[in-house]
């Protein structure tokens, strides 16, 4: 039996919900894929780390945190690993980067990817960083030692866009992307226009855990500018990063701004954009534009998503992620997971 040896860097909620899927599926790919996959690395920045070769016991991993916050010590706890450290030491076969995104460099994120291509391990990332600072040269690290770059739960979880980008749209050139892809502004902005204050609705969004502590990367248009990155450096090849993109938040939105442009029969919303001029230039912006309520955008509420890539030979292509948990994102690093296990 094949056994694939991860290392986790991270393990917030979708790195949870990342290996809970791992046990559930676990028989499914003993059976079908005759793989073993084994969890031989944690690290994280408050929980402490855990560094075990014979597969750290996810079970009781999973219960550390969700009763304690912390792991056990019995499960293979080491003080002194630093993350970067176990991407350059420990034996595994897929890194699995996790952290939060720096929205300014995304070095520590890259860093760690780096490290893990330069040993040819393979690397799947959560995280925006890498991709939106650093994608050529991670993809080409991958191709010089054969291994696997992946990153389907950037952008919009785990809806399958990049997939379709490198499966199906291969030989399209795509020409214009739009869509609305913050969640956390798309909720707030459907709150506003049922009246409700910005600070009441941010405080019950961090209750149910789909608001950050501090929404303010959110608001200011930063995790909808890095996207904007990602998309333009996978779809376009554009070399763009996050300072490249024209940005606005919606700080300033306020409700007497919602209701003047309900009287115009539209609806605000944090859009983005990309597209390649005459001379062959990418641009990205991220900002609060006026949606006519007739076009499908509109209908985008709450914490949904939604994505249209136009493309010389498929037209319009347009995707919508509905109301999304965090298994979704548990699901988009599986899938990648699943695409390295098949190909080996």
């Amino acid at each position: 039996m094949k056994e694939v040896k991860l290392a986790l860097i991270g393990f917030g909620n979708a790195g949870q919900a990342f290996a809970k899927i791992l046990l559930e599926k676990e028989e499914v790919l003993r059976k079908k894929y005759n793989t073993r996959v084994t969890v031989v690395a944690i690290t994280t920045k408050t929980r402490g780390n855990l560094v075990d070769a014979w597969g750290i016991d996810l079970d009781k991993a999973l219960k550390n945190v969700q009763n304690s916050g912390r792991f056990d010590k019995i499960l293979g706890f080491s003080e002194n690993s630093t993350s970067q450290n176990i991407v350059d030491k420990v034996d595994y076969d897929v890194l699995i980067e996790l952290t939060p995104l720096e929205f300014a460099s995304g070095k520590v994120a890259t860093n760690h990817i780096r490290g893990a291509l330069k040993r040819g391990r393979h690397a799947i990332t959560a995280n925006k960083g890498p991709v939106a600072w650093a994608y050529r040269e991670l993809s080409q690290l991958a191709e010089e030692n054969n291994c696997r770059f992946l990153y389907e739960t950037t952008v919009m979880d785990g809806t399958p866009i990049f997939n379709m980008k490198r499966d199906y749209l291969s030989m399209c050139e795509v020409k214009r992307i739009s869509g609305i892809l913050n969640s956390t502004t798309n909720y707030i902005l459907c709150e506003l226009a049922k009246g409700r204050k910005c600070a009441e609705i941010i405080s019950e969004g961090k209750k149910r855990g789909f608001i950050e502590a501090n929404p303010s990367t959110d608001m200011g248009g930063y995790d909808a500018a890095a996207k904007v990155a990602v998309l333009a450096n996978v779809f376009m090849d554009a070399d763009m990063t996050p300072l490249d993109v024209e940005r606005e938040g919606i700080e300033h939105i306020t409700q007497a701004d919602i209701k003047e442009a309900e009287q115009k029969g539209r609806v605000i919303k944090l859009m983005c954009s990309l597209y390649r001029d005459e001379d062959g230039v990418v641009h990205g912006k991220v900002g609060p534009e006026e949606v006519d309520k007739n076009n499908i955008y509109a209908a985008i509420d709450g914490t949904s998503s939604i994505i249209t890539v136009e493309t010389d030979l498929m037209g319009r292509l347009t995707l919508i992620e509905e109301a999304p948990e965090t298994r979704q994102s548990g699901y988009g690093i599986f899938a990648d997971l699943m695409a390295i296990i098949a190909r080996d």
